[in-house]
């Protein structure tokens, strides 16, 4: 298996690893970042999702594809290639955040429960990735607020839960599953429907409670029939633990994982897709942390950040216009502690913001 097709709104993070494993990717992706066209040997990039199944045809006409792998936006469709992942029927289960609580109530899996007109609550839209439109709401008044602002956005309400937002990776066979790494995750912050999104993670999540939250990740996802890379998303509390989702594809972790542990994810998921399942987690090397640069406003980029390419991703073309709040770039930090690489991390946010006007 040597060529792969990575089709998904976001797929840097997944072609960089498939290409650093050997195989030769084609890649279709919303952004076509540099480092993303650096790594594909082919790329398309498409505007809306629905634009997606014909851009995979586009790509794939006249080349021999030995394995699709699909990412954010492309886990449901249903591609005449070979596939390699989650099936699809499974991934549209574990799609729908209501399906997802039905699921870990079933096995008896720690999760928040529906809220039920309780307050204060978190609403959140029952498909949707990256805790995009996650909001706190205190009363009634202000769900039916954010009801009216998404009118046609279904959604699910469950009972507020406090502590660290974490993950753990998971490879899975459909029957059995490993966990890989424990990451924690940090969030955007602030107000509105951003404040829960997904902003960056340290791997690993030195926490006391990792070994539990290891033990429910891997049965969760070893009952779910989910293949290859698999997450499981938790808030970890002073003195217990609750799953929040699956995320049946590749994770927005992956690059900590790889850095923090020296594992190639993507070679990972291939073998899972093949029955092949790694050992379990062994010590990571370092701890790695990412942030992802958000524009505070409106901006053209007039430098190429491709000069600071050795500790930032998802780099855009000179040129590229950005919206305020919108994702500028993604910048690493490693070494030996948390706080030596959340140090490095901060030095490299320095160095990367003298070429964003």
């Amino acid at each position: 298996m040597k060529r792969v097709l990575v089709a998904g709104f976001a797929t840097r993070h997944v072609v960089q690893s498939a290409r650093r494993a050997g195989f030769e990717v084609y890649a279709v992706d919303h952004f076509c970042d540099q480092d993303l066209c650096w790594n594909a040997h082919k790329y398309l990039k498409f505007d809306e999702l629905e634009d997606l199944p014909d851009t995979i045809a586009a790509i794939a006409d006249g080349h021999t594809i030995d394995a699709f792998v699909a990412t954010s936006g492309a886990e449901d469709l249903t591609i005449p290639l070979p596939h390699a992942g989650t099936p699809t029927e499974v991934s549209a289960r574990f799609l729908d955040k209501l399906e997802i609580q039905t699921f870990f109530e079933d096995a008896h899996i720690p999760t928040p429960h529906l809220a039920d007109g309780r307050f204060p609550a978190m609403v959140k839209p029952r498909h949707g990735a990256g805790g995009w439109r996650n909001r706190l709401v205190r009363s009634p008044d202000e769900l039916r607020a954010w009801e009216e602002e998404w009118p046609d956005v279904p959604s699910i309400t469950q009972e507020l839960v406090s502590g660290i937002p974490a993950s753990v990776s998971c490879i899975a066979d459909g029957k059995r599953a490993v966990a890989i790494a424990v990451n924690e995750q940090i969030l955007r912050g602030g107000e509105g429907d951003r404040a829960y999104g997904f902003s960056g993670s340290v791997t690993p999540f030195n926490h006391p409670l990792a070994t539990k939250m290891i033990a429910i990740a891997e049965e969760a996802v070893a009952r779910s029939g989910c293949v290859g890379s698999v997450g499981v998303d938790f808030v970890v509390g002073d003195d217990d633990v609750w799953a929040i989702e699956i995320n049946p594809r590749f994770q927005g972790t992956l690059d900590t994982v790889e850095i923090a542990t020296g594992q190639s994810v993507f070679k990972r998921h291939i073998d899972a897709c093949q029955g092949i399942l790694p050992p379990h987690a062994q010590k990571p090397g370092v701890v790695a942390a990412r942030t992802i640069l958000f524009a505070d406003h409106d901006l053209t980029l007039t430098e190429d950040l491709g000069a600071c390419a050795d500790c930032c991703a998802d780099i855009p073309w000179p040129g590229t216009e950005i919206e305020e709040g919108g994702a500028v770039v993604s910048i690493y930090g490693w070494g030996p502690d948390r706080n030596a690489a959340l140090a490095m991390l901060d030095r490299n946010i320095t160095r990367v913001r003298q070429y964003i006007p």
